[in-house]
């Protein structure tokens, strides 16, 4: 029975042994590794730049046509002819439909006649005057029918030239409303025709940017159909009166659209030249972490053995252009901050720099 007591024993003190010493030995080696401290983290780096930045004012604007109308008809009428296809381009005066216009080309020629009779019957009562065979008052008459009639033919060639519809200005035909045959009444529309070229730019800006606006100012315009491109135009217009509800001022910018690129409607985020460039600071875009509670970087600085290490410091952010952040406070010229891999860092890391890695495209843009 002791024997029993005494294996038992042996075999919990080489068990609980073995395990004592093998937590021993994961200690020395956390402590080996602590002491030889944590592997460096790769990353990239940049400096902190100077630039010349235009100074610009902002707004949201909406592009609409410098000549822009819906063609509709003045008179009724069936569809005789058309003229145009959707799409097409139309020069001012060109005839674009023909509405069925007989009936007042008959009347028109029944007017002439009795035109052309009572215009003989004055040339007859003018000759008897000077006779004394008819009186002054039959000539008087004669005569008004004569101008009555002149008016009446009158009338009816304008009803008959309003039967032909003509483009008011050049520009660019929409789709079109109208099949041959088809009664129109007057207002009915037949196809939008605009103006594109150049094409107008409408937005407001507060008051306080009032007397830093200026007629002939620049102007830049994106628009979502064409990314990657900037429309240029000036400032041909500021309207004299603010708006009372926002105490906004209302202004025109004309931009060349050649290209035709450009439609009415668009929507853009302009941008106003208001003054010459200045200098700001500047980092790349994925340089900076944005957070719930403001922009931080990692900023590169050596330990006392002269190895690089980083440290997280809160910035200040401005304007973001062509994927570079104007930095306003927090960083100053020429310090070095982590481009990429910030996500592996914590503050006091160590690291080891390099910028042979090339970012994937477009990420500097995000």
């Amino acid at each position: 029975m002791v024997l029993r007591f005494v294996i038992v024993a042996v075999l919990l003190a080489l068990l609980f042994g073995g395990i004592a010493g093998y937590k021993a030995h994961q200690m020395r080696q956390f402590a080996e590794m602590r002491a030889a401290g944590a592997p460096a983290v790769v990353v990239s780096s940049t400096e902190v730049a100077q630039e010349l930045w235009d100074q610009e004012v902002h707004a949201l604007g909406n592009l609409m046509a410098t000549q822009g109308v819906q063609v509709a008809t003045e008179v009724p009428g069936r569809v005789q002819a058309i003229y145009f296809e959707s799409g097409g381009r139309a020069q001012a005066g060109d005839l674009l439909i023909d509405l069925d216009a007989a009936a007042e080309r008959a009347e028109l020629k029944a007017l002439e006649a009795d035109l052309e009779l009572a215009r003989l019957d004055l040339k007859r009562a003018r000759d008897l005057r000077e006779t004394a065979a008819v009186s002054q008052s039959a000539l008087d008459r004669a005569a008004t029918l004569v101008r009555s009639l002149e008016a009446r033919a009158e009338q009816h060639a304008v009803l008959i030239a309003r039967k032909s519809i003509r483009a008011p200005f050049d520009g660019e035909l929409g789709i079109r409303l109208v099949n041959l045959g088809q009664y129109l009444s007057p207002g009915d529309e037949v196809v939008t025709l605009q103006a594109l070229d150049p094409i107008h730019l409408n937005f407001t800006l507060p008051e306080r940017f009032l007397s830093r606006l200026a007629v002939g100012q620049q102007v830049r315009a994106p628009v979502a159909a064409w990314p990657g491109v900037t429309f240029e135009g000036r400032i041909n217009a500021i309207s004299p009166a603010l708006e009372r509800a926002s105490r906004s001022v209302h202004l025109q910018a004309t931009l060349a659209n050649p290209d035709g690129l450009l439609r009415p409607g668009m929507f853009s985020q302009v941008a106003v030249l208001v003054g010459e460039p200045l200098p700001v600071m500047t980092l790349p875009r994925t340089a900076i972490a944005y957070q719930a509670f403001g922009e931080t970087v990692f900023v590169i600085e050596p330990d006392a053995e002269g190895e690089p290490v980083v440290e997280r410091r809160p910035i200040r952010v401005g304007r973001v252009r062509d994927g570079r952040v104007e930095v306003l406070e927090g960083l100053a010229v020429g310090d070095q901050v982590v481009a990429t891999g910030q996500m592996k860092l914590r503050g006091g890391q160590r690291i080891r720099i390099d910028n042979s890695l090339e970012l994937p495209s477009g990420l500097a843009q995000r």
